[in-house]
């Protein structure tokens, strides 16, 4: 099989879907692998280190796609880019149909492409294992970014993210007890913060106190208990997550926003699925805050890409084993294989296979595996 990787073109993007390591297991296997030109010289992998592991480099966007059966990026596909791609491509990307512009669907289905989601690909236990890696960077970074905007010369309240013997410790609240949060929670609780952790499901208040052997105080995310909170909280980080690519729902009002100290800071993480919060809108890592009602809000939907190498690596990793099946089997028997990797299908053969996008933009939708032949 031919993979084609390309450069990534959206703002402050600074991964690569696959690493040097990782191209050299697919040409090892008998793959082809084209690679733009400097593709992966934000994440300090050279052209050269490609060339050694068996990679072609490519000294176009459209050499590398054109020459692909399987192309695979990690940014949505831009209008360009989906108008460059082959009929009956696959490609394999980050979507977020949910939030993402009609058209993209529509030229999806035109083509007839076998768009993989890398956010929506599972491992063999359910879990989501992409985003997974993805999110344990972005719970690290949510708290080392905070830490830095609570600073006075950042604009904030000029709180020590920590504790001081004789002075009450930083009030860090966390909506959303997955990957993210509890990423979020070991990091704040070792800089010594005071940390609350609300979300709706019990099972995971509960594992997330035995944990940290219950330094983190937990509520159920209800409205009586986000709002009083959120008025506590010095910072606030987003970090919820609706499993199926759905959009996210806004948890925190924007009268709670309000009510929040000034100089405080929110962290939205989930931006890059809508935003949990009513307030955020996207950044960037180039221009990552902006501040509304006297709250800094910091709201990048690629949080990873600042740790480019790092998030390369991982990213890399978690997806080679699902490329040499597709690359052995071909992509409809591998989606009809592994169940895990067939619900990172949002379209196939012309048909919407994705609930959540098909919702959003009222297109019929269709289960995947009738469509396998």
């Amino acid at each position: 099989m031919i993979f084609g990787i390309l450069k990534e073109n959206f703002v402050s993007e600074r991964r690569i879907v696959l690493t040097p390591p990782a191209v050299q297991s697919l040409t090892s296997a008998g793959h082809q692998v084209y690679i733009e030109r400097d593709a992966g010289a934000l994440s300090h992998f050279p052209d050269e280190e490609f060339r050694k592991a068996g990679g072609t480099i490519a000294y176009s966007a459209d050499e590398a796609l054109h020459r692909a059966d399987t192309v695979l990026k990690i940014a949505p596909p831009t209008d360009a880019e989906l108008g460059a791609l082959n009929e009956g491509q696959s490609l394999f990307s980050v979507l977020h149909l949910a939030i993402a512009k009609r058209q993209t669907l529509d030229r999806l289905l035109e083509k007839k492409i076998s768009a993989v989601a890398l956010e929506l690909i599972e491992n063999a236990h359910g879990d989501q294992t992409l985003l997974q890696v993805m999110s344990d960077i972005a719970g690290q970074i949510s708290i080392h970014v905070a830490a830095q905007y609570l600073q006075a010369e950042s604009g904030g309240r000029g709180v020590l993210l920590g504790s001081l013997p004789g002075i009450p410790a930083a009030t860090v609240v966390i909506l959303g007890a997955g990957v993210v949060g509890r990423t979020a929670t070991r990091v704040a609780l070792g800089l010594g913060a005071r940390v609350v952790v609300l979300d709706r499901d019990l099972r995971r208040l509960r594992e997330l106190e035995e944990l940290f052997q219950w330094r983190v105080t937990t509520a159920i995310a209800d409205r009586y208990y986000v709002e009083r909170a959120v008025a506590e909280a010095d910072v606030l980080i987003g970090a919820v997550l609706i499993k199926g690519g759905e959009k996210t729902p806004h948890v925190v009002t924007e009268a709670m926003v309000k009510q929040m100290k000034p100089g405080s800071v929110i962290v939205d993480v989930s931006i890059d699925q809508g935003g949990c919060i009513e307030t955020s809108r996207p950044t960037t890592l180039n221009d990552p805050v902006f501040m509304a009602h006297g709250v800094i809000h910091y709201c990048v939907p690629n949080i990873p890409a600042a740790v480019a190498r790092t998030a390369s690596v991982g990213l890399s990793n978690t997806l080679l084993p699902f490329l040499h099946e597709i690359g052995s089997q071909g992509a409809p028997a591998a989606f009809k294989a592994d169940n895990g990797l067939a619900r990172g299908v949002c379209t196939f053969g012309g048909r919407c296979t994705n609930r959540a996008a098909g919702r959003v933009f009222g297109v019929e939708t269709t289960d995947l595996q009738p469509l396998l032949k």
